[in-house]
């Protein structure tokens, strides 16, 4: 892949979220209560728990698609009332327009915020071209693979810079080879721009590969945020640290 770096959008610094004994969910039905959590600038926050336990509920939340029932959510010390713009959402289905090319689903959320045509194009082929798309841009979704479709929303959730991007299982439908391939592109197109990610996942390994910390929910409520052992490095998976973790993590879940 050529360099596109001239044309990406310049790092921003991410967003700080920060819960205080917030009950979350719909009214009547809370799946979550008396969360207390702050999330750092930059940092990925991977977040595991049992089916049912609140996971998507924190994370639409976040989203502002959810208003709290109690307590507060913040972005930056302000109160967090609804979507905005800076928020970028990828879920497990790539929620791609079928009827739009690759390079015109990654130019929707810069032609939302009022970028001009030809920018909106530069950057768009920027993207698609640091995921390994380059090649693709013209494609319709259904041309092109699971994996494909994925990289393609991952380059959408970035283009316009957003200083917070929110991840409900997208690599879960993907076979394991490009489940891991999916992991190691996050974290490449990550660095440098500087957003704060918060990944929800079931597989705790995924978790500890991504997770600069990790938050662990059980049935209604937050259990712990524990930090992850680094380096990042697939053959530091037998560290004695990390190995701990995992098995505090599985034991918590009943696994």
């Amino acid at each position: 892949m050529t360099s596109s770096s001239d044309v990406l959008p310049p790092s921003r610094t991410g967003a700080g979220l920060t819960l205080r004994a917030a009950t979350l969910g719909r009214p009547g039905a809370p799946a979550l209560e008396g969360v207390d959590l702050d999330i750092a600038p930059g940092e990925i926050l991977t977040v595991v728990g049992p089916s049912g336990c609140g996971k998507s509920t924190l994370l639409r939340t976040l989203a502002g698609l959810l208003p709290t029932l109690a307590g507060t959510v913040e972005q930056d010390g302000r109160p967090l009332n609804g979507p905005a713009a800076d928020r970028a959402l990828v879920f497990q289905e790539d929620a791609l327009l079928p009827w739009r090319s690759l390079r015109a689903n990654v130019e929707l959320p810069l032609a939302i915020k009022g970028f001009p045509r030809t920018e909106r194009r530069s950057q768009a082929d920027a993207w698609l071209d640091r995921v390994g798309l380059a090649d693709r841009t013209r494609h319709l979704p259904h041309r092109v693979s699971g994996g494909q479709r994925q990289r393609a929303q991952l380059a959408r959730a970035l283009a316009a810079g957003p200083s917070t991007v929110l991840m409900d299982e997208p690599f879960g439908a993907l076979d394991a080879q490009t489940r891991a391939g999916m992991q190691d592109l996050l974290v490449e197109v990550l660095h440098g721009t500087g957003a704060t990610v918060v990944f929800v996942t079931h597989d705790v390994d995924e978790a500890l590969y991504l997770g600069d910390r990790l938050a662990l929910l059980g049935t209604g409520r937050l259990l712990a945020v524990r930090d992850v052992p680094r380096p990042r490095d697939r053959a530091a998976h037998a560290d004695p640290a990390r190995l701990a973790l995992r098995r505090d993590v599985l034991s918590s879940l009943g696994s």
